[in-house]
């Protein structure tokens, strides 16, 4: 679902990004409000749980691959619009670093999936779950609000690449960017998250969930206060972030690439033309591009970058933490 670089148009990038600058600044503004600066180093674990689970790719058969994203489950631990800004920051991160979704389309990324998703997600969960208590209902409720809210982020997200070679092309009628129109985006889309990784998303939101409830029940915003959390209540919590680090080589099992997520080679081979907005469109240079580390085994650029993926989460959310407290003692 991370929409690559020149697949949509520069004023489908700008529109989308200037969509996420209010909600960026309503989601801080909530963040500030809603979450004590002692709980804020732990939104970041729960962000590098969302920035994990993106490094798991599942294939589906016929070749494409896709992946769980979190988001819902980022929002019922801290809540909607925490899940907003965690997930959009790990999605930079992710963009700028590693050149997994373009970064010029990170607007449109962060739209689909750091605010449709989680508020969405969030939005069904709350609805299910009602007022009814205890923890197998809250797993029910998590597990059909994270799969509706990655479905609904798919749609929207298919739904921009499909809209491309409708609005632009040119006197050929040839697509200046993504080339498939709706009629096939909306259900190449939408097979596999309906299906496997709508699947994998309640999977891994209800399996974490699960996890912290029983294991470390400080790690959330509603249970335990203002109090911070200590190293040892949280060290489940982090044993299970290592576990996942450690894992990530097993998304290199999974052949093939995302539906909408292929080279410019390989996408020319499919459809055969190159569209002229992507063959001058504009690059990024990542740091360790597709989670590789230059002649390094696969496996060790993929650990690699998940560890330096966490620890970038941790350091800026330890970074808004400390504003926090420097706002509350200048307040």
């Amino acid at each position: 679902m991370h929409i690559p670089e020149n697949y949509l148009s520069p004023s489908t990038c700008g529109v989308l990004g200037l969509a996420m600058v209010p909600v960026w600044a309503h989601a801080v503004r909530r963040v500030r409000e809603t979450v004590p600066a002692e709980k804020m180093p732990l939104l970041g674990i729960a962000a590098a749980f969302s920035f994990l689970s993106m490094m798991f790719n599942i294939p589906m058969p016929g070749g494409t691959t896709g992946h769980a994203v979190c988001g819902t489950l980022v929002a019922i631990l801290f809540g909607p619009w925490a899940a907003v800004l965690s997930v959009s920051i790990a999605l930079a991160i992710q963009a700028v670093f590693f050149g997994d979704g373009g970064v010029l389309a990170l607007g449109a990324n962060c739209f689909n999936m750091a605010f449709v998703l989680p508020l969405v997600g969030y939005g069904v969960y709350r609805f299910v779950r009602g007022h009814r208590a205890g923890e197998k209902n809250e797993l029910v409720a998590a597990a059909v609000g994270s799969y509706v809210g990655i479905n609904c982020a798919a749609l929207v997200a298919s739904i921009e690449l499909g809209l491309q070679p409708l609005l632009f092309s040119d006197a050929a009628g040839n697509a200046l960017f993504c080339p498939y129109p709706l009629w096939v985006s909306v259900p190449a889309m939408m097979l596999g998250h309906l299906t496997l990784w709508g699947m994998a998303e309640a999977a891994f939101t209800v399996g974490i969930l699960a996890f912290v409830r029983r294991s470390a029940p400080t790690f959330c915003l509603e249970r335990g206060g203002d109090e911070p959390s200590g190293i040892v209540a949280l060290r489940p919590v982090l044993v299970l972030v290592a576990a996942l680090v450690a894992a990530t080589p097993l998304g290199l099992l999974a052949a093939g690439d995302a539906w909408g997520e292929w080279g410019t080679e390989d996408l020319t081979a499919l459809v055969g033309y190159t569209p002229s907005g992507m063959a001058g469109g504009w690059e990024w240079s990542a740091l360790l591009p597709d989670y590789s580390a230059g002649s390094l085994p696969d496996w060790v650029g993929y650990v690699l970058s998940a560890v330096i993926g966490v620890s970038l989460l941790v350091i800026v959310f330890r970074l808004l933490a400390g504003a926090a407290r420097r706002d509350v003692d200048f307040g």
